[in-house]
């Protein structure tokens, strides 16, 4: 065994545990470092997870010399000034998305990286389920033929109430887009990555579903098990969207629609795409990953199920179990750290990664800024 890659991660809410428990499945890499908003809290998770060194303060982290690689799994508005300094300290980053919360903060992080040569990635992880990599490689291959058209929704209710709240749903920390810019960045990224398309233009409508919610007054682990009562909220104003729909065009000219829901009851993180070509259709959902419909017009339609033995070459080598045993969400991060650390093993950012990188990052937030522009002026908006 070569020494393991040393790797520092900030943000143990979600998504930072998620990025741990894919690390630890990587056998040449140990995470060595957490880092949260407070010694005490930073401490208690590194106990939890079995983490040696804990910090307070991320500064203090970077400084440490035996980490190489850190992950960015804080809120949004975080993840600029922490990026920077973790490339300006020569460590190699892996960002969760949006890189940055404005295009602008973006474009300086992608110049930045490439002035460094360090490794630099966003955590597009939805584009590592097998068969949305065989997808993009039976379009490479013209099995599709020329797009049609994209349908494309991603809908969710963990926002369903007015008593749901987040710190995603304040503009300070997340942005000024929520729906889109958290869910409807994998939905763009996804379309983008499969069909080869670039986006050129879009028309948005959003819709703010509660005006008002109730932030509780206190963290609501303070709360857990209990039902709180009136006086334990405060009833703020609430600015961002709830849901959205996107008209797209396509550089080749083709058309598509986009929607984003948070507010949708009974869906928990459904990812629905159907791409028509002149060819066939291809329709996947997230929520049932390891099935592929393939649609024809003159022959039975097929259901393709994840198998490294059915599926192309390229899609197989995401594939870790034999067909039948199903693979899911973990695993994405998983394959998806498998690219990159290959890379941070070599020191460098390669010429053609094919992880997605800072760049794909930007280009995302440059689609979130032109959807929320159109939404605005309730018009066609250039991308």
């Amino acid at each position: 065994m070569t020494n393991k890659i040393k790797v520092g991660v900030a943000g143990l809410g979600f998504i930072g545990p998620a990025h741990i428990e894919a690390l630890r499945r990587l056998p040449d890499v140990e995470v060595v470092a957490i880092n949260d908003f407070s010694d005490d809290y930073a401490r208690s998770k590194a106990q939890s997870l079995g983490i040696e060194k804990s910090y307070g303060d991320f500064q203090a982290m970077l400084a440490d010399p035996e980490i190489q690689c850190v992950h960015i799994c804080t809120p949004n508005f975080l993840h600029y000034p922490m990026a920077k300094s973790a490339l300006q300290a020569g460590k190699h980053v892996v960002c969760e998305k949006p890189l940055s919360n404005t295009s602008a903060e973006a474009k300086e992080l992608v110049e930045l990286a490439a002035k460094t040569g360090l490794v630099n990635a966003v955590h597009f992880n939805l584009r590592y389920y097998p068969l949305v990599r065989h997808m993009k490689v039976m379009r490479e291959k013209g099995q599709l033929g020329k797009v049609h058209s994209v349908i494309g929704t991603y809908l969710q209710d963990w926002l369903y109430y007015e008593t749901d709240y987040n710190w995603r749903l304040e503009p300070d920390k997340s942005g000024e887009s929520r729906a889109i810019a958290d869910i409807g960045s994998h939905l763009m990224d996804i379309i983008e990555y499969i069909s080869g398309l670039h986006v050129t233009a879009v028309m948005a409508d959003f819709a703010t579903v509660h005006k008002n919610r109730k932030k509780p007054t206190k963290p609501i682990e303070t709360y857990s098990g209990k039902l709180l009562q009136p006086e334990d909220y405060q009833e703020v104003p609430i600015n961002t969207e709830d849901y959205a729909t996107v008209m797209l065009r396509f550089d080749d000219g083709s058309k598509g629609v986009v929607t984003v829901s948070q507010v949708s009851a009974g869906r928990k993180n459904r990812l629905d795409l159907e791409i028509s070509g002149s060819k066939e259709t291809y329709h996947w959902c997230s929520e049932s990953p390891n099935n592929l419909w393939v649609g024809k017009r003159d022959t039975a339609n097929q259901m393709l199920m994840r198998d490294p033995s059915l599926v192309d070459r390229e899609a197989a080598g995401l594939i870790t179990f034999p067909g039948g045993h199903n693979e899911g969400f973990p695993d994405t991060s998983k394959q998806l750290f498998k690219e990159v650390y290959k890379a941070v093993r070599e020191g460098k950012q390669p010429a053609n990664p094919t992880y997605p990188t800072f760049a794909d990052g930007l280009r995302e937030l440059i689609l979130c800024e032109k959807i929320i522009e159109s939404n605005r002026k309730q018009a066609w908006v250039q991308v």
